[in-house]
C-alpha cells in the first residue's frame, strides 16, 4: 500500500500543476481543450462542454491543450494534410488547397471558413487509420489556432499569467505542505526514541528492526529517550542485547543480538528519527518559505555543478524519487509531507526552465513575442524545440542512470 500513496501523491502533485493552467486560461478567456494526467494514448477519456477529460497511459507528467498555442502555418498544415492527399485526393485536395492558401495569404478568417467543407471531405474519404487522425488534427488545428480565444493571439500578460499558472500552482503547493509540517510538528535535530532507518549488515538487521519502530527498552531496561537508549547500547560492550519496541500498538521483543564495534563505540545498526516540534503559525510560513527559497538554491546549484563539473549526482529520475518517497512514508508522515514539498518545487523549477516544450520555454517566447510586437515564425518555435527536447531527454538519461545505478536501502 505504501507505494500506492506514494504514486497517487505525486499524481497529485501533477492534477494541481496542470489545474493552474487550466483554472487560469479559462479564467481568461482560453478555452482549454483538453485536460490529461499522464499522456496518450489514453486509458480512459470522457468529455463535457467541449473539453475533453482523460488518464493517459503513459504515467510522466500531464497536460492541457490551451487552444491555439502556436500561429497557423500553411506548411504544418499541409504536412499533415499530405497523407490523406496521397490517399484520396479526389477528395480532399480542393478543400485542403483552398485552406492551405488562405492560410499563406494570411488570411486566417477565411481559412476558418473553409474548414468546414474539409471537415466533411476527410469525414467522407476513404483513408487508413493513421492518414485520417493526421488529417483531423490539421482540421482541428485550423480551427483551434484560428478562433478568437487561441493562446498566440492573446495579448503577453493573459499568455504569461496561463502559463506560469501551472509552476505557481506547485510552488504555493510546496509552500502549503511545508507550512502544515512546520505547524503540526516538523523533524527537529533532536534525536527520538523512533527508528528512521536500518543500516545493511547489522544487527538491528538481523533482528528485524524496522522504520517506524519505537524503542522503549534495552534488555528489559525502559528508556525514555534515545540518549538513554544509546547509553545502554554502548554498555553492551559487544554482548547480545534484546530491543523491545512499540510496532502498530504492540510491543515486540528483538533479539538477542550481539553489538558492533565502529569508531570506538558499541551499536546496534539504525538511524532514529528526529523528534517532531511544533512551530507558532508566523514562525511556520517563515520556515516554510525558508525551505522554498533553499529548494530554489539547491536546484541551481545542482545545475551549475552539471555543467561546470559534470556532477549529475543531484539529478533524480522518477524510480529515484518513488524509491525516496516510500523510505520517508515508512518513517512517517511529516517526512514524506516535507519530501513531497520538495518534489513539488522541483517540478515548477524544472518546467520554468527556458526551453520548450517546457513552460519557461512558453512564457521566454511570449515575451520576446510581446517585445517584438508581433509572432515569432513557426521555424523558431521548431528550432528552439529541438534543443530543448535534446536537452531534455540528456537530463533523463543521467536521472535514469542515477536511478538504476543507485542501490536501494
Amino acid at each position: 500500500m505504501t507505494w500506492l500513496v506514494v504514486v497517487l501523491g505525486l499524481a497529485l502533485l501533477v492534477f494541481l500543476h496542470e489545474l493552474g493552467h487550466f483554472s487560469v486560461s479559462r479564467l481568461l478567456g482560453m478555452k482549454p481543450r483538453a485536460f490529461y494526467i499522464g499522456f496518450p494514448p489514453a486509458i480512459v477519456k470522457i468529455e463535457r462542454n467541449g473539453v475533453e477529460y482523460g488518464i493517459g497511459a503513459i504515467p510522466l507528467g500531464g497536460y492541457t491543450r490551451i487552444p491555439g498555442m502556436l500561429r497557423p502555418s500553411a506548411g504544418d498544415f499541409e504536412a499533415q494534410m499530405s497523407p490523406a492527399l496521397r490517399e484520396d485526393a479526389a477528395l480532399v485536395a480542393a478543400a485542403t488547397n483552398t485552406v492551405q492558401r488562405q492560410l499563406g495569404c494570411g488570411n486566417l478568417e477565411a481559412a476558418r471558413e473553409a474548414l468546414p467543407t474539409l471537415a466533411t471531405a476527410v469525414g467522407q474519404a476513404a483513408l487508413s487509420p493513421g492518414a485520417r487522425r493526421s488529417a483531423e488534427q490539421a482540421v482541428r488545428g485550423v480551427d483551434e489556432s484560428t478562433g478568437a480565444d487561441a493562446y498566440w493571439r492573446q495579448p503577453t500578460w493573459k499568455r504569461v499569467a496561463a502559463i506560469a499558472a501551472g509552476p505557481a500552482m506547485n510552488v504555493l503547493v510546496a509552500f502549503l505542505l511545508f507550512f502544515a509540517v512546520y505547524a503540526t510538528g516538523a523533524p527537529s535535530q533532536i534525536p527520538s526514541t523512533e527508528v528512521a532507518h536500518i543500516d545493511a549488515n547489522t544487527p538491528a538487521a538481523a533482528a528485524g528492526l524496522r522504520p517506524g519502530d519505537r524503542i522503549v527498552a534495552v534488555d528489559g531496561h525502559p528508556a525514555r529517550s534515545f540518549a538513554h537508549v544509546s547509553a545502554l547500547i554502548r554498555g553492551s560492550h559487544g554482548h547480545p542485547i534484546t530491543v523491545t519496541v512499540e510496532r502498530a500498538g504492540l510491543m515486540v521483543t528483538l533479539g538477542p543480538r550481539r553489538t558492533i564495534e565502529t569508531g570506538g563505540r558499541w551499536i546496534w545498526g539504525f538511524v532514529p528519527a528526529a523528534q517532531l516540534v511544533s512551530h507558532p503559525l508566523g514562525a511556520s510560513a517563515r520556515l516554510a518559505g525558508g525551505d522554498c527559497w533553499h529548494v530554489v538554491i539547491g536546484t541551481a546549484t545542482a545545475i551549475r555543478d552539471l555543467f561546470r563539473s559534470h556532477s549529475s549526482a543531484g539529478i533524480s529520475g522518477p524510480i529515484g524519487v518513488v524509491r525516496t518517497s516510500e523510505q520517508f512514508l515508512e518513517i512517517g508522515l511529516q517526512w514524506y509531507l516535507q519530501l513531497l514539498g520538495l518534489i513539488s518545487m522541483s517540478i515548477a523549477l524544472f518546467n520554468l526552465l527556458p526551453l520548450l516544450p517546457l513552460d519557461g520555454g512558453h512564457i521566454l517566447f511570449s515575451l520576446v513575442e510581446g517585445l517584438r510586437g508581433r509572432a515569432l515564425p513557426q521555424a523558431a518555435y521548431q528550432r528552439f524545440s529541438a534543443f530543448g527536447m535534446a536537452l531534455i531527454l540528456l537530463l533523463t538519461v543521467i536521472a535514469f542512470s542515477n536511478d538504476l545505478g543507485a542501490t536501494p536501502r
